[in-house]
């Protein structure tokens, strides 16, 4: 009797453990394939005490890192949280094709130089998230380039053409009869093979990446794996909040920018974005993101759900001191000045660190008519830096983010780049 309900009591405990993982893996997610098949998989990894093995695949060629790439990672390192081994595949092989991904045209290859580089890169910020001792990161090459052909021939005769077809970016320069060359079609079928060789139980992605992930689930059904569960992870509005984060739109948060700039951009997320960014880029529980958002539906101040989330999100990458000295540097410059929330935001160089030099760009935004109007106002007190006034044209600037006002309504915002 007393074995009977100890058993009964694991089950149940387990049972609450799966509940619990599945409301995290879900969190953000556009869509996963199939939600029965990833319970059953992690029941099996809680009673036989083996790690699941999760696949990201990473795409060489961009290696910068903002909180839109961080979507999918945050997803693998909750994962990893759990006990599950994650596998980054580096795509050096496929890498020598080029992904045509929501391209018109084949994407230019890299050279096995290149793709180096840019995976150096990649793994010095990708450790901003994910957890080092359970990352196993490999190169694709590894497998793919010992492929003979004969080999190659099996895998091709595991799909079709018209099949490869429905993959919309070559569907449309099919209709557009733009070409595509048949090296292209390899694509998605080395990206497959890459779950094939690691045995991945789960794949994320973007939804970019649909065609590749699903084309994974079937060539491991067809040559006797158990198929992955497919997770799709949307892709994060900047901070217009309308279009797609992105470092050349000038609408991103960067992973190793300064915790008082990471800080003051979170502030700038819009009000109706800020549950999505909690659930897409922060480890926050969805328990208590469903409290903050009964906070706000009951009436709650946005802003101050918007600063625990920029508290959060500074946290994450700076940690918890960093992030309260970054907290009373927005609360006592930007918020106790009342600055207005539409004024111009200016990246200047590293070798611009005076009030002299950044003239040209008063000049520019029509702040100021001359530099010697400026030397006047800065002259008569009538400029102030960060809340404070000065009376020197060479006073330099100290902080990540200096803002000036210019006497009693003019505002603009420097960020100091660290390259020249």
């Amino acid at each position: 009797m007393e074995q009977t309900i100890h058993c009964k009591t694991a089950t149940s405990e387990v049972e609450a453990r799966i509940k619990d993982q599945l409301k995290i893996i879900r969190k953000g997610a556009l869509e996963i394939i199939q939600e029965d098949e990833l319970a059953a998989k992690l029941r099996h990894s809680l009673t036989t005490s083996q790690p699941l093995t999760i696949k990201l695949w990473l795409d060489p060629s961009a290696p910068d890192i903002h909180l839109g790439h961080t979507v999918v990672l945050r997803k693998v390192r909750q994962m990893q949280d759990f006990g599950h081994r994650a596998v980054i595949i580096i795509g050096d092989f496929t890498g020598k094709i080029g992904d045509p991904t929501g391209r018109s045209k084949t994407r230019k290859q890299l050279s096995k130089e290149q793709v180096q580089e840019n995976a150096a890169t990649y793994m010095e910020q990708i450790f901003k998230v994910l957890d080092r001792e359970k990352t196993q990161v490999l190169f694709n090459s590894e497998w793919l380039e010992k492929l003979d052909f004969e080999m190659v021939i099996r895998l091709a005769a595991k799909t079709t053409v018209a099949r490869l077809l429905e993959r919309e970016d070559f569907s449309n320069r099919y209709r557009r009869q733009e070409p595509i060359g048949l090296h292209e079609f390899f694509y998605p079928l080395m990206q497959a093979y890459d779950s094939v060789q690691i045995k991945a139980d789960i794949e994320l992605g973007g939804t970019d990446q649909t065609f590749n992930i699903l084309m994974g689930r079937t060539l491991q059904k067809s040559m006797g794996q158990e198929a992955q569960i497919a997770i799709f992870m949307p892709l994060l509005e900047g901070l217009d909040g309308v279009e797609k984060m992105s470092k050349s739109l000038g609408n991103y948060i960067g992973v190793d920018e300064a915790p008082e700039v990471m800080f003051k951009k979170a502030m700038e997320v819009p009000d109706n974005l800020i549950l999505r960014y909690f659930e897409l880029v922060t480890d926050l529980h969805p328990d208590e993101i469903n409290t903050l958002s009964a906070r706000l539906s009951n009436g709650e101040n946005p802003r101050n759900i918007k600063l625990l989330l920029a508290e959060n999100i500074t946290t994450l990458y700076h940690g918890a001191e960093q992030a309260a000295k970054a907290k009373e540097y927005f609360l006592s410059v930007f918020s106790a000045g009342n600055l207005p929330e539409n004024m111009p935001h200016i990246t200047c160089t590293n070798g611009e660190r005076t009030l002299l030099e950044l003239v040209p760009y008063l000049i520019s935004n029509r702040l100021i008519p001359s530099g010697s109007e400026f030397r006047r106002l800065v002259k008569q007190g009538g400029v102030a830096m960060n809340g404070e006034r000065t009376t020197d044209i060479d006073t330099p600037l100290t902080a990540p983010e200096t803002v000036l006002k210019i006497g009693k309504k003019n505002f603009i915002c420097f960020e100091v780049s660290e390259k020249e």
